[in-house]
């Protein structure tokens, strides 16, 4: 019931407004958002790589209402990879693109102008020396975007996908994209989906993961394991055992300020662990995503905003 009405909350513009203007809430996002600014992303990849760690940016926008959105979105991409590759990053430094912000919502074409754009981001990547993740949204979206990684992979072949074990349909999507060259960051999915597509229960979902994960590290692709969860890192690690994947063959993904002291643990082991770091002003709604994904740190926020009165 709290997940499901912090989902809810991540989509009230009331609500956004009002959070929005509580001096003490920053306090609560800078745990989990590098900043507002590009030269903020820049900065916390540098520091976190400078510890070892690897690193994927994105970039926070708003919902894309036209086509002008859609593009300035697409150049803030471009003008993030150049300043990553000047700042000498992007071996260790990706991007993260969510489509909805390319324009794949707009009513005429937007399939086609998010492709557009994506297609702008990753040459730009490649230009840089890095390459591209596709975020995954709701479950309505699965088809599109796969469609578009397809379409991508042509002419950038290491482009990432995103699945989320929530779906039932997504141990089928694992054994598909589990292929040779194949990035697939897999996570348990951050949507309030109905029950028809989605797993609701959290030992469900839980049991999904591993079965995805089994699938992935059985396959030639490259697993991202997306947890935070300590019994899910132990079998990821059995599992690359088994299969007997050398390091660095797949890695841990972890967010930007949620178990750094794990996140670090694991690089001292010789494990690659790449950080999600969100930048932008637009932070409201992926704040409580992130809270919905954490009940626990609901509590961290709520002792801000009523200290703030």
């Amino acid at each position: 019931m709290v997940r499901s009405a912090l989902l809810g909350a991540s989509r009230s513009d009331r609500l956004r407004h009002t959070v929005e203007r509580l001096p003490l809430t920053r306090t609560v996002v800078s745990r989990y958002v590098a900043g507002a600014e590009q030269s903020d992303a820049v900065r916390v990849a540098g520091e976190l790589t400078g510890e070892g760690l690897a690193v994927t940016v994105d970039h926070l926008a708003e919902d894309t209402h036209d086509r002008s959105q859609a593009t300035t979105v697409a150049q803030a991409y471009v003008s993030l990879l150049e300043a990553l590759h000047k700042a000498e990053l992007t071996p260790d430094v990706e991007v993260s693109v969510r489509l909805s912000a390319l324009g794949r919502s707009l009513p005429a074409d937007g399939e086609a102008i998010a492709l557009e754009n994506a297609r702008q981001i990753c040459q730009a990547a490649a230009d840089a020396g890095t390459t591209v993740t596709l975020d995954m949204e709701e479950h309505t979206t699965v088809d599109s975007t796969l469609d578009v990684l397809r379409e991508l992979r042509q002419d950038f072949p290491d482009v990432g996908a995103v699945l989320q074990a929530r779906l039932k349909r997504t141990e089928a999507d694992c054994r598909d994209l589990a292929q040779s060259g194949s990035r697939v960051r897999l996570c348990k999915g951050a949507y309030d989906e109905p029950e028809s597509v989605a797993f609701r229960d959290r030992g469900e979902v839980d049991r999904s993961y591993v079965r995805c994960m089994k699938v992935l590290f059985a396959g030639d692709g490259y697993p991202m394991i997306a947890t935070h969860d300590p019994r899910l890192v132990e079998i990821a690690g059995s599992l690359a055992a088994r299969h007997r994947r050398e390091q660095g063959s797949y890695e841990y993904q972890m967010l930007y300020g949620i178990r750094p002291r794990e996140q670090r643990r694991l690089v001292r082991a010789g494990e690659r662990v790449r950080v999600y770091v969100p930048y932008g002003p637009q932070w409201y709604a992926y704040l409580v995503r992130r809270l919905a994904e954490r009940p626990a740190d609901l509590a961290f926020l709520l002792r801000s905003v009523a200290s703030s009165k």
